[in-house]
């Protein structure tokens, strides 16, 4: 005699329940209950050493994870204070983008203290002409060294007036001398592509 259809409860239910807001976060504001029980969750305490040990590992290794993968993207956020920063990325576009002297001098000069190592007792005038060749690469990688920095730092000026070019020459000397396909972050420009 006094029941409810079907048809009114679906529509009594339908008027109680709040209706989004245009604008609204599309869902009910949780209970203070409900917010400081989140809260205390989030900030809760390891129970022991063991605990807290494991929670500190996990949280090294996730950001070392998202750094690992910030030193193949470029991306700037988890980039390791040294390589942050717009200044620094231009710096290195500016070193990948160039052929340098410096970049080969490693085995250059390993080839050459290896054949005068082993052809020195066969050629007596193998030795000077190491010597010579060891002099000849030092004053190649010292005028590298010299155009790198200077050109550098005239493009930071030029791009970045505002900015502090402090510690960038060094920087990119320091990136200059790692082979190409080992440098970290990696190259995101090709060799002749100007920098950005």
């Amino acid at each position: 005699m006094f029941r409810r259809t079907k048809s009114e409860t679906s529509q009594s239910a339908a008027a109680d329940t709040p209706q989004p807001k245009p604008g609204g976060k599309g869902r009910p504001t949780p209970s203070r209950r409900e917010a400081e029980a989140a809260r205390k969750a989030a900030l809760k305490k390891p129970r022991n050493r063991k605990e807290a040990s494991a929670y500190r590992r996990e949280k090294v290794r996730a950001e070392r994870a998202k750094m690992q993968d910030a030193m193949k993207t470029g991306d700037d956020r988890y980039l390791p204070a040294a390589d942050k920063g717009p200044v620094r990325r231009f710096a290195r576009d500016y070193v990948d983008a160039r052929w340098s002297v410096m970049e080969f001098a490693l085995p250059v000069l390993l080839v050459i203290s290896l054949l005068g190592v082993v052809f020195a007792q066969a050629f007596s005038w193998l030795p000077g002409l190491v010597n010579l060749l060891f002099l000849v690469m030092i004053a190649a990688i010292g005028a590298d060294w010299f155009l790198l920095t200077g050109g550098l730092k005239r493009a930071i000026r030029k791009k970045f007036p505002n900015e502090s070019a402090k510690g960038v020459g060094f920087y990119a000397v320091r990136r200059t001398m790692q082979m190409r396909r080992w440098r970290l972050p990696k190259p995101l420009v090709a060799r002749g592509e100007k920098p950005s």
